[in-house]
């Protein structure tokens, strides 16, 4: 999150000239590369950095299930004998490879620019399976150079130190746990059905209440209804909402956006986000839009749904990756080819197609 990676540098232990000059000794490093050199990678403190496990960036259900079927020693075994196989891409690889296509513009734009996006591969997988991953990685002409694989461990702990300002993972409960941390993290899915995306504008989609706001007037619908929600948003038409745990990605990219703004590329802008909201325009909407405006943000597109199935509108848009708290909603636009992303957020975890789970009753 931006506002948290100002504080994370603030508070670092280390002498600020000892850190440019190990930086420098990396650009050095890139620059001497040979013709065909990567992209040096950005400096962390100024890049707006995607952790994707690596689950969700390749296909990895057949060693996932390899794993639980003969455990560590033998998966690790078979990670090495493989290591030259490249893994098949995964739910999140669109979504990276159209992150890359906006900084090719960026830097085409901005030869010296550290304000890029970039992409940590983020895992639990042991060390030695890394070098499966790093040949499936430059087989696919993918640029991630920082890893951070943790040998079983859970990795959220690292999501801070690596200034991330979004993290996807297949595992909700790391998931939730980052966001319990305070950062913007999304569970993702097996893609289901495989449609034709942009390949040169990143298209990212969200939901309103409980993603980008807080869950506030979710809470009035499930609580109270949706004559009393009217009602509440009328009352409060001029009063912000509170912030969700997406609004700070939206925001990062909109500093991206507004870099191609600034050299007059409004109309050719690598990056369109979306507004996908099961709210009603009239009722409901001014207050969604209002809240954005507060905050000095802008959404490309707003589409406000008033209740009807989200699936046929994301169809059209064909978004990278879309953000919704209801998995009826994830379900929804999966089957006609969505790639969803799940936010672990808010009252709405609690209810099923509009109605409140039953609770285990096994649990105490």
């Amino acid at each position: 999150m931006s506002e948290m990676k100002a504080a994370d540098v603030s508070v670092s232990n280390k002498d600020p000239k000892e850190d440019e000059h190990d930086w420098a000794a990396a650009k050095a490093f890139f620059d001497k590369l040979g013709s065909k050199k990567r992209p040096r990678p950005p400096k962390p403190q100024n890049a707006v950095t995607i952790a994707v496990s690596s689950r969700t960036l390749f296909n990895m259900v057949k060693e996932r299930q390899f794993y639980e079927d003969e455990g560590m020693e033998k998966y690790v075994a078979y990670q090495q004998e493989h290591e030259n196989e490249p893994l098949m891409p995964g739910a999140a690889f669109p979504f990276v490879k159209a992150i890359m296509t906006v900084n090719a513009r960026l830097r085409e734009l901005y030869p010296d620019s550290e304000e890029l996006f970039d992409i940590v591969l983020m895992t639990n997988n042991h060390a030695q399976v890394g070098v499966r991953l790093i040949n499936s990685i430059n087989h696919y002409d993918l640029t991630i150079e920082r890893f951070c694989m943790t040998g079983g461990k859970s990795p959220i702990g690292y999501l801070k130190a690596y200034l991330t300002n979004l993290y996807l993972s297949k595992d909700s409960e790391k998931v939730h746990e980052a966001i319990e941390e305070g950062i913007a993290a999304a569970t993702m899915f097996n893609i289901e059905k495989e449609i034709q995306l942009c390949d040169n504008q990143l298209r990212v989609a969200f939901d309103g209440d409980a993603v980008l706001f807080s869950d506030e007037s979710e809470q009035i619908v499930k609580e109270h209804g949706l004559d009393s929600f009217f009602e509440h948003e009328k009352t409060f038409e001029n009063k912000p909402l509170a912030q969700g745990p997406l609004k700070c990605f939206l925001e990062a990219l909109g500093k991206l956006q507004r870099k191609f703004y600034a050299k007059n590329e409004r109309m050719d802008c690598p990056i369109r986000t979306y507004l996908v909201t099961a709210r009603s325009a009239a009722s409901s909407g001014a207050r969604a839009l209002k809240t954005l405006r507060s905050w000095g943000l802008e959404i490309d597109e707003a589409l406000f749904l008033a209740g009807a199935p989200k699936g046929p509108l994301l169809e059209k848009i064909r978004p990278h990756i879309f953000f919704d708290d209801q998995m009826f909603h994830i379900e929804g636009a999966q089957q006609l080819g969505t790639i969803a992303a799940h936010v672990p957020y808010g009252i709405g975890q609690k209810y099923k197609k509009g109605k409140l789970k039953e609770e285990n009753p096994t649990k105490k």
